[in-house]
């Protein structure tokens, strides 16, 4: 079922309504804005990429990935039911959250005709609680969500765009683990920035160090900052 985010993101970029929920090519656009077609995509961006595939062989396409800055989290006992908590979550993505989910989505990207705009963005989220059925499993479901505010908008069309979301850059050559402690990352999402940077063109192998990989910044993609 559509989300009320997902409605309301819509209606922030087709306002007519004549350029909602159009067909293109057998698929389900979400809104399309001066000829260019606009995908969003709460979910995992790895079940859009056919779809881009095929939308990029005729149309400019901008893939919109919001991603939760602040989230406040509504919980109840069931669907209807009285609020039994409110709280807002520990967690806050930043535009380098983007990188765990386009490690998924390189055959798509780059490409001339596309675009990937990340929104930071603050909502409610809905939960529902439930009983697991397994151990380790979620004790709720998300029923929707709910947009407050749009704090920040970042497009990315090029491996450059892709290497400013570092917010630092470490001397090279470096490894992940120099990558993480320079960006204030986990390592595994370093690992993740490494790997699409590496397979977009921005960053080149520079042998290795023990048993990691180390990196440089391929030629024409020297940053303009460097950490201290």
């Amino acid at each position: 079922m559509e989300s009320t985010l997902h409605r309301q993101l819509k209606l922030l970029y087709a306002r007519d309504e004549v350029d909602r929920e159009v067909l293109v090519r057998g698929y389900r656009i979400d809104a399309v804005q001066d000829e260019r077609l606009i995908e969003i995509q709460s979910a995992s961006l790895s079940s859009l990429k056919q779809k881009t595939l095929e939308l990029l062989q005729t149309h400019a396409v901008t893939v919109v990935k919001p991603l939760a800055l602040r989230k406040r989290i509504i919980r109840r006992d069931r669907p209807d039911g009285p609020i039994v908590s409110e709280r807002f979550s520990p967690s806050r993505a930043t535009v380098m959250n983007l990188f765990d989910e386009l490690v998924y989505f390189l055959p798509a990207f780059p490409h001339p005709r596309l675009r990937i705009e990340v929104l930071l963005v603050e909502w409610e989220e809905h939960r529902v609680t439930k009983v697991p059925r397994r151990r380790f499993r979620k004790d709720y479901r998300v029923t929707d969500r709910v947009l407050c505010d749009v704090a920040s908008r970042v497009s990315v069309e090029t491996p450059r765009d892709l290497l400013g979301l570092l917010p630092a850059y470490p001397a090279a050559p470096f490894t992940t683990r120099e990558l993480a402690d320079c960006c204030g990352i986990p390592r595994w999402r370093a690992q993740k920035a490494a790997y699409c940077l590496h397979g977009t063109g921005a960053l080149a192998r520079a042998g290795k160090r023990g048993s990691s990989h180390a990196y440089r910044y391929a030629r024409g993609f020297s940053p303009r900052r460097r950490a201290a």
